[in-house]
């Protein structure tokens, strides 16, 4: 038992320290995947954009692969070290092996739990770059392979950076902390769920349903169709989604967090490097 204070032992790991130039890239690609998910609410019926309803999917597709190895690269220079790339490939791994298991199962998807976990524990840098690369090696495990990967890469990598931004990291934890997670779990599986039949949407034939993306239609009136598209497709899946998340986090939650807390202290990501000799001898990089 402890008293609540933060003791040194326990003070929160981050794999990654965003900088300037990481953040600014973050942003960059959160702005242009708003854009690509969200430009049939943005453009008015009369843009230029709606008269090629099918060509725009594909075009945003592929500049966001662009965007998220733009963003990979940069907080990778920012201080994405040899252990955190270990830890990431080992993350992802098992986040890849995870996501078949409940593939085409009601959306019971146990690879959501882990990302969850994952980032809070190693912060929103390692968190964006882990559900990226998650995403795009269980594609190439499953044959997931389409124009809807780097939608799916960047939605996920902005669930498991979502994780990472909670509130007290380095204070809160216990079944608060569980309680927290399991919520932000459930709200961001809706949430992706959502936002990915965003990126589906607008692929469907206006004259096969009328829950189509129209063109020519109002904003409020796609508005409409788009969740009346959400309610008859997806609506089922997220909520499996959502509950397995929920269920894993507070059973599995527990001793998970304690091993990725225990493996980021023994990683000791923020240690300094140091080339200690016998007795009496400075480290090579100590100062003069």
């Amino acid at each position: 038992m402890t008293d609540g204070r933060t003791t040194p032992h326990d003070r929160q790991a981050r794999a990654v320290r965003l900088g300037p130039r990481s953040v600014a890239a973050l942003l960059l690609v959160s702005a242009v995947g708003v854009a690509g998910f969200g430009w049939p609410f943005l453009a008015p019926p009369d843009a230029s954009l709606n008269a090629h309803t099918q060509d725009a999917p594909w075009l945003f597709a592929g500049v966001l692969v662009l965007m998220v190895a733009v963003v990979a690269a940069t907080i990778s220079e920012s201080g994405l070290g040899p252990k955190a790339v270990a830890m990431l490939g080992v993350l992802a791994a098992a986040g890849a092996a995870l996501r078949p298991i409940g593939a085409g199962t009601a959306g019971l998807e146990p690879m959501f739990f882990l990302m969850v976990l994952s980032g809070r524990v190693l912060g929103p840098g390692f968190g964006f770059v882990l559900g990226s690369v998650t995403m795009f090696a269980s594609a190439l495990l499953t044959g997931g392979v389409g124009p809807w990967l780097p939608f799916q890469m960047l939605s996920m990598g902005w669930f498991t950076m979502g994780a990472g931004l909670l509130p007290g990291p380095d204070r809160l934890r216990g079944r608060a902390e569980l309680l927290m997670l399991a919520a932000y779990g459930f709200l961001a599986a809706f949430a992706y769920g959502t936002v990915m039949n965003l990126a589906g949407w607008t692929f469907m034939n206006t004259l096969a349903s009328n829950i189509a993306f129209d063109p020519d239609a109002s904003i409020a009136t796609n508005l409409a169709r788009f969740l009346a598209y959400c309610l008859a497709t997806s609506l089922g899946w997220d909520a499996g989604r959502a509950a397995m998340t929920v269920l894993l986090t507070l059973t599995l939650g527990p001793p998970l967090l304690r091993a990725l807390r225990r493996a980021t202290r023994r990683a000791a990501f923020e240690a300094p490097a140091t080339f200690g000799g016998r007795d009496g001898e400075r480290d090579a990089d100590a100062p003069e």
